[in-house]
């Protein structure tokens, strides 16, 4: 039976005590107050100089439903969580929040925020319209596919000699890499021309042109050349007006591109959002991105559309600029939304770093991919299908149809090799190479950009962040051991059995050190790399020990937080001012908070002594069987879609391309079913409930693996209807006609999530946390209607009303309720009604476009 988490406290449907007309005062807010958590708690009495989590023991997830609570009635004022951690007892809430109302007259009560206008809803058949042309449109681009690659093959196949092999197919290549780049910047030019600040309604023909773009934009084999400065003249090429000695490291590329003005010597740091276009209740709308010139903008940051940043002006790692904000020239800010700062992010001198540098290392790097990468990629798959038996004798036209048998054992032995080949040489290659990079990379030097170290650098950053390992080592005891074998510094580790989740990223692993005890979730990145626009400097990131790190963390050299520290989800690491201990670190800015209170102890008996060595050995044993299944799992569908291959080459002779397209479009099809029957069986075909439990406990286990079940084919269908149909499948609890542009949801079946919802890029539902080897889950509600900004981040236990809009970047914390048709944005998120979306104009210190624009070359 599974266990109700006794963290989700049910609500009277009245208030405890009865409402005045008017504001009360100090006393009566005080009463009211701890009547409100009084209630919560299930006391009679609760002390108004009590710490709220110290002496009471409540959490933060108690105090969110408590500030909800509270918020439900409209002459009281309206706490938030930055309010309970900063006055942390009812007498000090209540005289800060008494502070801040008027007291020389009673306020009328406040008039309800206006719903977002959502336009004409949108009708079934505009939504199964532009469905059914995505769906055209992805037969047809997999047809041309299949036919050019058939022509190739062909043309190849008569080369005679390993020379003229090579030739062919470095001409074939180029060519085909050639149409890759340049198609999607024809297509832009053709379908939109250039873009303007505009709204319009999704699932209609003006949306489908926008996704037609979009999605051909992302697919452009230029994509792997962010961090060159090939990849800046891609942009300029869509339209974007870029000035000289711009560096862009950020893989999220930008679609609005007319709309997007980057000044001379700006540096873009990765997993930054500047799309140039959001969604927002059913309708898309696009808006100018204006950067001046020397620019720096942090990892992990979000620049909505109509936002600006004036002339040497810094925007820090972990925050966000929104719609209308402006940061005038010179400035520093950080924070989500951003505020100023005295903190410097440009720490590396500048390096002698000219145009000729980057005109050779351009041309360098078109020379490898030409002459080196693209005949092997190409030439490498004409050898697979002529010298491997298994392939070979299938393209022979004498050879006869083979039968089933003979199909299955080609196919089994083809899979072994591929897949389990990839394994072993994989792991050999990254226990060698990054360390043999590193003798000649060296830490605490400056570099300028666009020379031979930067060229390793980039190897070694590409190389040790394979997602593949991590996915199958990470939430168990045996990624300490893979990420020891990269390079980091975990000698002192303290084996928790969940050192690491699955997705951590760093720029080096040599120069990585992780204190003892220390747990760090999913989405850390280590910053061990600076970046100016000439130059960039490795140097060590140390953590702590007995730190837990939360989700979505930007973890830059220099931070400082030291030992038994509680970061949590999304936090910006200080940079400056003491290094703090022993506390936790919420919000972007950070502000701090109780590292632990009571409630999360009860677990502390699975933590020491014999019961800790038993029970991790079991969670050792267990997570070894589900890696072992996982790799089954993964090879098995290797093995499929090898077979299915196989089979396909008996067809090519009748068929020709439309074999190849065929395929292309099956494998497809086949993938998503495959692993999204793995994940129902895995659970039994049953929803999840709320759970409260230890990490060492083996529901938890189970938990784990459900989380290593493949998902990465869900990106294909995002800005599509068939990315709900998928989420359905999946077990989530979805209306009808949701915009998806990119959400990702960690927990599908405690999710529900309302009509015609709006989900943007970079967005995130995760059901449940994980601190300090407890684990905690429950479920989140949005309304109809609701939006979700650009990499917002949804906790567990949320209930958003119906209209109700979430900022971007936004952090809503467990518990939280929003009202309808309510505007809450922020890192913890709190109410924050837009009182102004327009672009930024006279009288906001907005930077001089045509000085910017002036250095575009």
């Amino acid at each position: 039976m599974v266990e109700q988490s006794s963290e989700v406290v049910s609500e009277p449907d009245e208030p405890a005590v009865a409402l005045t007309d008017t504001r009360p005062g100090p006393a009566p807010i005080e009463q009211r107050l701890a009547q409100a958590l009084a209630g919560l708690l299930d006391t009679g009495h609760v002390p108004v100089d009590g710490h709220f989590f110290t002496d009471l023991g409540a959490n933060s997830l108690v105090m969110a439903q408590f500030c909800a609570r509270v918020r439900k009635q409209p002459d009281m004022p309206s706490p938030t969580m930055k309010d309970i951690y900063r006055h942390p007892t009812i007498r000090s809430l209540a005289a800060a929040l008494g502070a801040t109302a008027p007291t020389d007259a009673p306020p009328a009560p406040p008039a309800p925020e206006p719903a977002p206008d959502p336009g004409p809803r949108h009708k079934r058949w505009d939504h199964l319209l532009c469905g059914t042309l995505q769906l055209l449109a992805f037969l047809g681009y997999s047809l041309v596919s299949g036919y050019v690659t058939a022509t190739g093959y062909e043309w190849i196949a008569t080369g005679k000699g390993l020379a003229d092999v090579y030739l062919r197919s470095l001409l074939f290549g180029g060519a085909a890499f050639a149409a890759l780049c340049a198609f999607p910047i024809a297509a832009k030019w053709l379908l939109v021309g250039r873009w303007r600040p505009a709204e319009f309604p999704v699932w209609s023909l003006t949306y489908l042109r926008f996704w037609l773009v979009k999605v051909l934009i992302h697919a452009n084999p230029m994509v792997f050349l962010t961090g060159t400065p090939l990849y800046v003249l891609y942009l300029r090429a869509l339209g974007a007006r870029i000035g000289k000695g711009v560096t862009i490291l950020t893989h999220s590329v930008p679609v609005c591109t007319d709309l997007l003005t980057i000044g001379a010597g700006t540096v873009i740091r990765k997993d930054t959002f500047l799309l140039g276009y959001r969604a927002r209740a059913g309708h898309i709308q696009t808006g100018r991105i204006t950067l001046g010139t020397d620019v720096f903008v942090g990892e992990k940051t979000v620049l909505d559309i109509d936002t600006a940043m004036g002339h040497g002006a810094q925007l820090g790692h972990s925050s966000a600029l929104h719609r209308g904000q402006t940061v005038p020239d010179g400035e520093h800010w950080h924070g989500s939304p951003a505020e100023p700062t005295a903190t410097d992010y440009v720490r590396v001198a500048p390096a002698d770093c000219g145009t000729a540098r980057r005109f050779w290392f351009g041309l360098s790097t078109l020379v490898q991919l030409f002459v080196l990468y693209i005949p092997l990629a190409v030439g490498g798959i004409y050898m697979l299908f002529t010298q491997i038996p298994a392939i070979g004798k299938r393209l022979d036209p004498t050879t006869t149809a083979l039968s089933w048998p003979e199909l299955l054992s080609d196919a089994l032995l083809l899979s072994l090799a591929l897949f389990f080949g990839f394994v072993v040489l994989g792991l050999l290659a990254l226990y060698t190479l990054p360390r043999l990079l590193g003798l000649v990379v060296r830490p605490d030097r400056t570099y300028p950009l666009y020379g031979p170290h930067y060229a390793l650098h980039r190897a070694t950053a590409r190389m040790t962040n394979v997602k593949f390992f991590a996915w199958l080592f990470g939430d168990s005891s045996y990624i300490v051991f893979y990420l020891r074998g990269l390079g980091y510094d975990l000698s002192q580790v303290e084996q928790t059995g969940s050192n690491f989740g699955t997705e951590v990223q760093h720029e080096t692993p040599l120069l990585v050190t992780v204190g003892s005890g220390t747990m760090v979730a999913d989405g850390l990145s280590i910053l061990n790399a600076d970046f100016s626009s000439t130059s960039f400097r490795l140097s060590r990131v140390s953590i702590g020990p007995h730190n837990f790190l939360g989700n979505n963390i930007a973890y830059p050299a220099g931070g400082r937080t030291g030992d038994n520290c509680l970061l949590a989800t999304k936090v910006m690491i200080p940079l400056d001012g003491e290094v703090r201990e022993g506390v936790g670190l919420l919000g972007s800015p950070c502000f701090e908070i109780p590292r632990s209170v009571d409630r999360d102890t009860r677990f502390d008996h699975f933590r020491t002594g014999d019961t800790l060595r038993r029970r991790l050995a079991a969670k050792n044993r267990y997570n070894l069987r589900s890696m072992a299944l996982m790799l089954f799992v993964r090879w098995l569908h290797t093995f499929w879609l090898t077979l299915f291959g196989l089979a396909s080459v008996d067809l090519y002779g009748v068929l020709g391309h439309v074999v190849i397209a065929g395929y292309l479009a099956f494998t497809l099809v086949f993938s998503t079913a495959y692993y999204i029957l793995v994940e129902r069986y895995l659970a039994s075909f049953r929803a999840l409930r709320p759970r409260l439990c230890s990490i060492y406990e083996p529901y938890f286990w189970w938990h784990e693996r459900l989380w290593k079940v493949p998902d990465h084919f869900l990106n294909i269908f995002n800005g599509t209807p068939y990315k709900s149909l998928v989420w359905r499948l999946l077990g989530v609890r979805i209306g009808s006609r949701v915009f998806d542009d990119g959400c990702y949801l960690t927990e599908r079946t405690l999710t529900t999530i309302g009509d015609e919802c709006t989900l943007n890029a970079g967005s995130k539902i995760q059901c449940h946390s994980q601190e300090d080897g407890t684990f905690k889950s429950d479920g989140t509600t949005l309304g109809a209607r609701c939006t979700l900004g650009v990499a917002a981040h949804v906790h567990y236990g949320v209930t958003m009303g119906d209209g109700s809009v979430l900022a971007p970047d936004a952090f809503l914390m467990k518990g939280e309720e929003v009202p309808p048709n309510a505007r809450w944005g922020g890192n913890p998120a709190v109410d924050m009604p837009e009182t102004d979306s327009r672009p930024a104009g006279p009288g906001r210190a907005t930077p001089t476009t045509d000085a910017a624009a002036a250095t575009v070359s």
